[in-house]
């Protein structure tokens, strides 16, 4: 079975490359969400293997979403997607519950190595 997934990020873009990388793996992007609140109702409908979860976002930060879907799943596997020089907020959401994190600008294989290692899937 797939890996179903959701990514989480304010930039059109950013969602659009990751979601390519997830189709040509085989896992299926089951939702994606634009900000926080998005990113919890959809987590709710829709329940993922595994979020890619961007931490600047507007309405509801990445963090501030991770630490409310934590706090309601502690089973959920979420991955953060930061930029370069966001150290405190990604030492934040490692100690709010976040599996590993993803360092923009990525590429492909490094975000596919992260997602296998954390998730058994391959």
């Amino acid at each position: 079975m797939a890996l179903r997934v959701m990514v989480v990020d304010d930039a059109l873009f950013m969602r659009n490359m990751l979601k390519d990388i997830f189709v040509r793996a085989g896992y299926e992007v089951v939702a994606e969400a634009e900000n926080g609140e998005m990113a919890l109702e959809l987590y709710r409908e829709t329940r993922p293997d595994l979020v890619t979860m961007d931490i600047v976002m507007p309405r509801k930060s990445g963090i501030e979403a991770l630490q409310e879907i934590m706090t309601n799943h502690p089973e959920a596997c979420v991955v953060m997607v930061s930029a370069l020089g966001q150290d405190s907020l990604v030492l934040e959401a490692v100690e709010s519950g976040a599996r590993d994190f993803i360092v923009k600008p990525f590429k492909e294989e490094n975000v596919l190595e992260i997602v296998r290692r954390i998730t058994g899937h391959a």
